[in-house]
């Protein structure tokens, strides 16, 4: 299990709003994550949950009042955020964001927030009804914080406490927690568009049979996820997995070979990286049943006939403008030779990079070690938590992206 968040300190704030019941499952996220969490809250923050449970939650002194003399210097103000990593409000109310943006700081939490060194990152998770959401002067407000710096994460939309309907809901914790760590990564592939494929297909024999293979998708999933941290704006192609979507990614779901071809070819323009990592079938039964098959009394095996699937990463490939887009790499799972395999299949898909695994020993597991293919040879990146190398592929792919512009 990767910590994120391990030796980073959060300064969690908490402004009045019944989303303040997400912070306490926020909090108990983030210690798991391995940081350290600092809480303050407004006054109205406590007519929804307490310091009580705060404190207990984060392990710290929750500070609530500018004047508490438990703070040796009265500065709380200053030192709660002097050797933090970031603030993050969460809930964010719309009286607060109106706090931030015209620099009001009347109580300890939006004094704080306006004395923060100018590199500490605000990130603000906004938390309100729909109707003040969308009123224009909460719209303006919002603006004015994005131009002054400040990142805002949601809101999300769907249904609120006062049982109306729309934007103005703050993003679950565990939403806010993958927001809160993308924070932290290098924007390497900001401004660029991904498009990738995970997970395995599934060709029919009949309504309730098919072919398909032990892909659990977790390896691509995880390169969406780190594309997105990467200041990517992500699409994934995805076949049968019980996988939650990473958050902020798009998703299509597809089932077989041919849709997920289908798929890819029309999402396919106006994008800079194509990753092929989903184990897609070779062949699919032309002549699958209507009807479930039943056993013969004979005992005769099902006459199957099978054709091959266009190749995807191949056709994606192919569609390569004279500026390079898109990039192109492709996975390939072996179950022996990799070095030799792997060099061999770059070259016959006539891919810039091609990323190898035995694919046995990464099938359905949480970590893995991959090899790259390029012009160059290859290299090894060790076994490792597989977010932890799909964030090293991002940076490898960024890197070869830099260097071919420069060179055109």
């Amino acid at each position: 299990m990767t910590m994120d968040l391990k030796g980073k300190k959060i300064v969690l704030g908490l402004s009045g709003g019944v989303a303040c019941y997400k912070a306490a499952e926020l909090c108990r996220s983030l210690t798991k994550e391995g940081a350290s969490v600092q809480v303050v809250m407004t006054d109205a923050a406590t007519h929804f949950i307490t310091a009580v449970t705060m404190q207990a939650l984060s392990g710290n002194t929750v500070w609530t009042d500018q004047w508490d003399p438990r703070m040796a210097n009265n500065m709380a103000h200053i030192d709660l955020t002097r050797d933090a990593d970031a603030i993050l409000v969460a809930p964010c109310s719309a009286d607060f964001i109106r706090k931030l943006a015209h620099g009001v700081c009347d109580d300890l939490l939006s004094t704080m927030c306006l004395a923060r060194p100018r590199r500490l990152p605000l990130l603000v998770a906004p938390a309100m009804n729909v109707e003040m959401w969308e009123n224009p002067a909460t719209q303006r407000n919002v603006r004015q914080l994005e131009q002054d710096g400040a990142c805002i994460f949601g809101p999300a939309a769907g249904e609120q406490a006062c049982g109306e309907v729309g934007f103005g809901r703050m993003l679950e914790p565990v939403e806010l927690l993958e927001e809160l760590v993308a924070s932290f990564q290098p924007k390497v592939l900001a401004g660029k568009r991904v498009l990738l494929t995970a997970g395995p297909t599934f060709e029919a024999i009949d309504p309730v049979r098919g072919i398909t293979n032990l892909s659990s998708g977790k390896m691509g999933y995880a390169i969406a996820r780190a594309a997105r941290e990467a200041g990517a704006e992500v699409t994934l192609v995805s076949g049968p997995t019980t996988l939650p979507t990473p958050h902020g990614v798009r998703r299509i779901d597809v089932k077989s070979a041919a849709q997920m071809y289908d798929a890819v070819m029309a999402a396919v323009g106006g994008q800079h990286v194509f990753i092929g990592v989903a184990a897609v079938a070779d062949w699919r039964v032309t002549n699958a049943s209507d009807q479930k098959m039943k056993k013969q009394d004979d005992g005769a095996a099902p006459n199957l006939q099978f054709e091959q699937n266009p190749d995807i990463l191949a056709s994606v490939a192919a569609t390569t403008s004279i500026s390079g887009w898109p990039y192109c790499v492709g996975f390939a799972a072996e179950s022996e030779n990799l070095v030799e395999y792997g060099a061999v299949k770059r070259e016959k898909k006539g891919i810039p990079l091609l990323v190898g695994n035995i694919g046995h020993h990464t099938f359905g597991q949480d970590d893995n070690t991959i090899v790259l293919f390029d012009d160059s040879g290859h290299t090894v990146l060790p076994r490792a938590d597989k977010l932890t190398l799909a964030r090293q592929l991002i940076s490898e792919i960024a890197k070869r992206i830099e260097k071919r512009s420069l060179l055109t």
